[in-house]
């Protein structure tokens, strides 16, 4: 944690937005079904929470979306943020990844044999981040209820909170 004379500005990271920052910053969202990716470069001083809301990007968008409407699926926000490390100096292997949400707060009528939004969000985030060469390093995915959560990109700590 920062030293005790230190406040860290805070950024609330909306549904659909990602924030890279290169200062040392509390990043912090709330998460139901959408997934929540904390990446840190340590070497570097950067972090970035991504808070994408639907699984993959529509075939027929994946050309015309500008990046902040692109933002707002799982596998264009990892991509966008992994381009933007990589313009930063930061390598693959040096990026610590944490994930976090996936969780199934919407029950839906008669879709028991359909995977929920949020096991979606949460398998296709592991796949593309395994794609593109990160290691997840910690997560906590599924649930019934939503979370809400903190990170520090100082020190790299997630604070989590569970909704009763």
């Amino acid at each position: 944690m920062p030293r005790p004379d230190t406040v860290l500005p805070e950024v609330y990271v909306q549904p659909g937005e990602s924030r890279l920052v290169k200062v040392p910053t509390m990043l912090r969202t709330l998460l139901g079904s959408c997934v929540g990716i904390a990446f840190r470069v340590p070497r570097l001083g950067l972090g970035a929470l991504c808070h994408p809301m639907l699984p993959r990007t529509p075939a027929k968008l994946a050309t015309s979306l500008s990046r902040s409407a692109g933002r707002r699926y799982v596998d264009f926000a990892i991509r966008d943020l992994a381009r933007q490390f990589e313009a930063l100096g930061a390598s693959r292997n040096e990026v610590e990844v944490k994930l976090f949400g996936g969780g199934d707060v919407l029950v839906m009528a008669g879709s028991a044999k359909r995977p929920t939004v949020g096991r979606l969000n949460s398998e296709v985030a592991m796949k593309v981040l395994a794609e593109e060469g990160f290691v997840v390093a910690a997560s906590s995915l599924g649930g019934k209820r939503g979370v809400n959560i903190h990170f520090n990109t100082e020190t790299g700590e997630v604070l989590l909170q569970r909704h009763s």
